[in-house]
């Protein structure tokens, strides 16, 4: 009988309303949280098979849809470590206490923003509890060999205030070498200068650099010498290397050849020579071929040093540290030196809405969402990292209240159709009396 159905179909739609209302309610009530995804919700129409020239009332049926693929506005913040993903993509995390109760592969979260802090232990996690997930960089600030298709090789994010020591890895030689001490009838003094360098354990060392001119018996020779003697290590001798420089108009003062007697070759393409010091190899750079703009030249000038610089710091303590625009957690020492400890990826699914929505403004992939991906910040589809920065709730409140007072005449509507529905059953049951 159709009168049944339509007793069914405002049953259906006072339903279908008060799931509308209650997604309605979650997105007024979550306006002010950052990160949060308003839920949508659609009706669809439920049709049945209609027979002898009657109508049967089908209803409706509702389904709702985080669009975790919407973004929100992203507000400026004073912290380093608030961040949010300009554009597509969210920032794994994963629950404290799963990572304190030592799980050594804690299930990855994902979410659209997060304001982090050190807590006891140094790690950097939010007041709700999920700690930032990344990757470890080497000491060297470079990343290993990691898993991109899943979370295996992810770990929490740890800040520990413990010292660290930089030792030095590159020195550029810049200096300016007399021309006249390679010409006929030189004295032929040698140019000695110490550059001071830090070693595994942040001590200073010494390096000599010993310039000797060759003197010509006519002419001019523009050859010298290169010594170089670590006095940490025995022998002491670490490499010698015999450089000619051009007098031409073009290159005038630029070096023209290396010849390498001891120590590491000459690398032309690099402009650079490796010497083994006794923390190790250390790279140093002289120049190119030919090039003007190197930094060792020779010219009718006197000695200089003042170009000299070299990386490396004594052992320091953390100061400040925040995130930057690629992903890099990176960590200031007290002696002004900086290095990149974590690198946080961007993960990113073929279908975001399909997400499962946890709390805490968090998803977790699911079949429906697709196989996840962990990419480079603002590297593929992925955005870049916003730091000093948190993203706003997708909530549009104007927008929110006009769909209330909709579901609420919807819901008003239905209920009249029960009324309605109600009183011709009156009416039939009147007709028996």
């Amino acid at each position: 009988m159709t009168i049944s159905s339509s007793l069914n179909a405002g049953v259906a739609g006072l339903s279908a309303n008060a799931s509308r209302l209650a997604a309605i309610s979650d997105n007024i009530a979550n306006a002010s949280t950052n990160g949060y995804k308003r839920v949508q919700t659609d009706f669809h129409s439920m049709a049945l098979a209609n027979s002898g020239g009657s109508y049967t009332a089908g209803g409706v049926r509702t389904t709702s849809t985080r669009l975790v693929e919407q973004n929100g506005s992203i507000v400026s913040t004073g912290s380093g470590t608030d961040i949010a993903v300009q554009d597509r993509g969210l920032i794994p995390v994963a629950n404290l206490t799963a990572v304190e109760g030592g799980d050594e592969t804690p299930q990855m979260l994902l979410t659209a923003t997060g304001s982090f802090t050190t807590d006891s232990n140094g790690y950097l996690k939010t007041t709700s509890g999920l700690v930032l997930m990344g990757w470890e960089l080497g000491e060297d600030g470079t990343l290993p060999a990691v898993a991109r298709g899943n979370s295996d090789s992810l770990t929490p994010v740890q800040i520990t205030k413990q010292p660290a020591a930089f030792p030095t890895t590159q020195i550029t030689m810049g200096v300016t070498l007399p021309a006249a001490q390679t010409e006929a009838g030189a004295a032929g003094d040698d140019q000695v200068t110490t550059i001071e360098y830090i070693d595994n354990l942040g001590k200073r060392q010494n390096l000599t650099a010993t310039f000797s001119p060759t003197v010509p018996a006519t002419g001019s020779s523009n050859t010298w010498t290169l010594a170089l003697d670590d006095a940490a290590s025995t022998p002491a001798r670490v490499g010698e290397y015999d450089i000619v420089f051009n007098d031409s108009r073009a290159a005038g003062g630029t070096i023209a050849s290396v010849a390498t007697t001891t120590g590491g070759a000459y690398d032309a393409g690099t402009g650079s020579v490796i010497v083994t010091l006794d923390s190790g190899p250390v790279e140093i750079f002289v120049g190119e071929l030919n090039d003007t703009g190197g930094p060792m030249k020779q010219l009718s000038y006197d000695f200089q040093t003042s170009a000299i610089t070299k990386d490396g710091s004594q052992a320091a303590q953390i100061q400040t540290y925040e995130i930057d625009s690629g992903g890099f957690v990176v960590a200031t020492y007290d002696t002004g030196a900086s290095r990149k400890l974590f690198q946080i990826p961007i993960v990113d699914v073929p279908n975001p809405n399909g997400l499962t929505a946890m709390d805490r403004q968090t998803f977790a992939p699911s079949a429906d969402s697709g196989a996840y991906y962990l990419w480079d910040a603002g590297d593929g589809p992925v955005g870049e990292m916003v730091p000093f920065g948190l993203s706003e709730s997708t909530t549009d409140v104007a927008g929110e209240l006009t769909s209330m007072i909709q579901t609420q005449r919807a819901y008003s509507s239905n209920a009249k159709v029960i009324q309605t529905v109600d009183e011709m059953l009156q009416e039939t049951t009147n007709i028996i009396r």
